[in-house]
């Protein structure tokens, strides 16, 4: 009896640690997807192509402000930092709620910016899958 409880506690820990690695794996896959739409995007930014860069974002984002500001925002406040010199993402973090969003699938990246005129700045940006199942930025924010 006791070495069918050893055999049922080590299948269930291999379970447990097979379904762990299996959910790791995921996560990272999601976070790789939503890292190359979010690169993809900002690169659309830095080469000043901010009504382009309103077209791609997420819904949420296209309903939360008008191409007209979108692109009047981010013309004072990207423009006058030059050229991108390097990002680098310091955090992603998944989660399915956010403070005033729709509870659904959203990573949010923090990168390290260095531009021109802006040697070190932080860059937080928002990826969400949207309602086709495309991950869209849904939020950019840069200090």
């Amino acid at each position: 009896m006791r070495a069918l409880h050893i055999k049922l506690f080590t299948l269930l820990s291999l379970t447990l640690l097979l379904a762990m690695a299996a959910a790791r794996a995921t996560s990272e896959d999601v976070q790789a997807v939503a890292e190359e739409s979010t690169r993809a995007w900002l690169s659309l930014t830095d080469q000043g192509q901010f009504e382009q860069s309103w077209s791609d974002a997420a819904s949420l984002f296209r309903a939360a402000i008008t191409a007209e500001d979108w692109v009047r925002s981010l013309s004072a406040v990207r423009v006058p930092l030059g050229q991108l010199k390097s990002r680098a993402v310091s955090s992603a973090t998944f989660s399915r709620t956010l403070p005033g969003a729709p509870d659904g699938e959203y990573v949010v990246f923090q990168f390290s910016t260095s531009f021109e005129n802006k040697a070190s700045a932080v860059e937080t940006v928002t990826a969400m899958k949207d309602e086709d199942g495309k991950w869209r930025v849904a939020g950019y924010f840069i200090k």
